[in-house]
């Protein structure tokens, strides 16, 4: 018998109200002016009181439907519990770009149960779309199926990357980027993490990488861009993680995920 409590469509049903709910205040939040802004790990690391606030709104909101689930969210860490169910927030991803006023920051939402990923949302709260996943389920932008790039020539790619905060780590990636950029089509950097992997889900990059995402970063955009087709790893073997997260479609990550292997992309700061 089908345990209903965990069944990823029930779960993504919960995970789009609540975020788009959330991406409605985050963006109300913005047209109201920016405020309570300060920083984390340095100086360029940014948070505001609508981060704080859009999270504190999730919680409650799962709370609410879902009471006795976990969640685990950037500004206030994890919940406590040991339910078979957890939820993983990043209540505005691209948050120097929602400081700014650019369009591409959003509320990432997933639903993990016995630590996998089954149901997720990302909402880009400055512009309305939305991307969907369960797993086996496929992957959506709206209605629409997603199927991620067909490329098979590593050399004819679009690769989306991000850079860390620490002045140290960027200057290690920008050394990673100086030898890549001669191997690939060419380089994009948008500034937040769950919508670079929907659009490597639908084929608008063919892949992406970036080293120092936590779990909020790509819970929900990595199980997006999977259900399209993407490759979702790390480095010689190894699951995406802190050191290293690779999407890719079939031909192609191998070839780079080789390639920053050789550069040590992993490694430095």
């Amino acid at each position: 018998m089908t345990d209903t409590t965990v069944d990823p469509a029930g779960l993504l049903a919960i995970a789009v109200t609540v975020a788009r709910e959330a991406a409605d205040t985050a963006r109300s939040m913005r047209a109201e002016g920016v405020s309570g802004v300060t920083t984390k790990s340095t100086d360029t690391d940014v948070v505001t009181a609508a981060d704080r606030a859009v999270e504190r709104q999730v919680v409650a909101a799962l709370g609410a439907l879902r009471p006795g689930d976990t969640v685990l969210g950037e500004e206030y860490g994890g919940t406590d519990g040991d339910a078979r169910v957890r939820w993983v927030v990043d209540p505005i991803d691209g948050t120097v770009n929602y400081l700014y006023g650019l369009p591409q920051y959003a509320v990432s939402l997933a639903a993990e149960v016995d630590g996998v990923a089954v149901a997720a949302v990302v909402r880009n709260a400055a512009t309305g779309d939305e991307w969907t996943a369960t797993l086996g389920g496929g992957a959506f932008r709206g209605k629409k199926r997603l199927a991620a790039s067909a490329q098979t020539d590593l050399a004819q790619a679009l690769v989306a990357t991000g850079f860390g905060y620490d002045a140290k780590r960027r200057a290690h990636q920008a050394e990673v980027l100086t030898r890549l950029i001669t191997r690939v089509r060419d380089i994009r950097r948008f500034g937040a993490a769950s919508l670079d992997l929907c659009l490597a889900a639908e084929g608008g990059v063919d892949a992406y990488f970036e080293k120092g995402l936590n779990p909020w970063d790509h819970a929900a955009g990595g199980l997006i861009a999977a259900e399209a087709g993407l490759v979702v790893g790390g480095l010689d073997g190894r699951p995406a993680g802190l050191d290293m997260l690779v999407a890719a479609p079939p031909a192609i990550f191998g070839p780079l995920a080789d390639l920053l292997s050789e550069f040590d992309a992993a490694g430095g700061p």
